[in-house]
């Protein structure tokens, strides 16, 4: 979060600099101040709205219920909010700023494919999120990424259309190098936001499923449940690359290329890897 703050302060100074307007500076800090303070409070409702997860009835998943009441009670945890996803793609996340506050969304395709084990594995991972702390900044990412994305997209339109250069209108060579730095920063803050991103989720999704098979005692269901997933390429028509790192499978189907470049950027371990590392857990 505090990264988040400098990038976007940074981002407003080299505004103000470029247009000799420290007001556009003062907007900056007042904008990562109220965005960080949002992306706290708010940033469940954000990614559980991006997804379109809808509130889940006891009436209706009642077994759903039942087996995250379990595990939850087990793992020492408060009862999550559950949401259920219409999608037919087997996935699930879980969000929120701390254990009382967090939220379960299961996709109908989960709840429709896998068997009690697997959905309990899935669960548990989920629940492994919530003891481990993990939702709270992998929510808040979801929300300053956002905002870094779009501050860098205006950033390269305004230079591209020739709108940046308040001190160097006249200066045709001024107003290159501000078209350079332009696209310099439109470049670079999301790829920076994007190395935050990655770099708070691959290591706890390994976390997760140790935990999660350490709860359940069952390291076969949460494999079991990867192997279909694995196999499963429905697409998933709520997708979106802010909260992509939030699932517990990448739910961009048909883009996890093995080349060393693209594994750089991948928001998940590989599935192949997660389930060879379950299967060697003894208890």
């Amino acid at each position: 979060m505090t990264v988040f703050l400098v990038l976007i302060i940074f981002i407003g100074w080299l505004f103000g600099f470029i247009y000799n307007s420290p007001e556009i500076l003062y907007f900056a800090v007042f904008l990562a101040v109220s965005m960080n303070f949002f992306a706290y409070w708010y940033s469940d409702k954000v990614a559980l709205a991006m997804s379109g997860a809808k509130p889940a009835s006891r009436e209706t998943h009642l077994e759903l219920f039942r087996i995250i009441e379990n595990l939850s009670i087990t793992a020492g945890l408060p009862m999550p909010r559950v949401y259920v996803m219409h999608d037919g793609q087997i996935n699930a996340f879980a969000t929120g700023r701390d254990p009382k506050h967090a939220a379960i969304a299961v996709t109908e395709g989960a709840l429709a494919k896998l068997d009690k084990t697997e959905l309990e594995g899935v669960l548990a991972h989920e629940l492994s999120h919530i003891g481990n702390r993990d939702i709270l900044i992998s929510s808040v990412v979801v929300v300053l990424a956002g905002l870094i994305a779009i501050l860098a997209d205006w950033f390269l339109r305004a230079g591209l259309g020739g709108n940046l250069g308040g001190r160097d209108n006249d200066n045709k060579q001024g107003g290159a190098v501000i078209l350079l730095v332009a696209i310099a920063v439109a470049v670079l803050a999301p790829l920076i936001a994007t190395i935050i991103r990655l770099a708070v989720s691959r290591k706890r999704e390994f976390l997760a499923d140790a935990s999660g098979a350490l709860l359940t005692r069952y390291p076969e269901g949460l494999a079991g449940a990867l192997e279909k997933i694995a196999q499963d390429q429905t697409p998933m028509h709520r997708a979106h690359s802010g909260t992509a790192h939030l699932f517990i499978s990448n739910p961009f189907k048909g883009k996890q290329e093995s080349g060393w470049f693209t594994r750089l950027f991948l928001t998940h371990p590989p599935t192949e890897e997660r389930i060879r590392i379950l299967r060697r857990m003894q208890f």
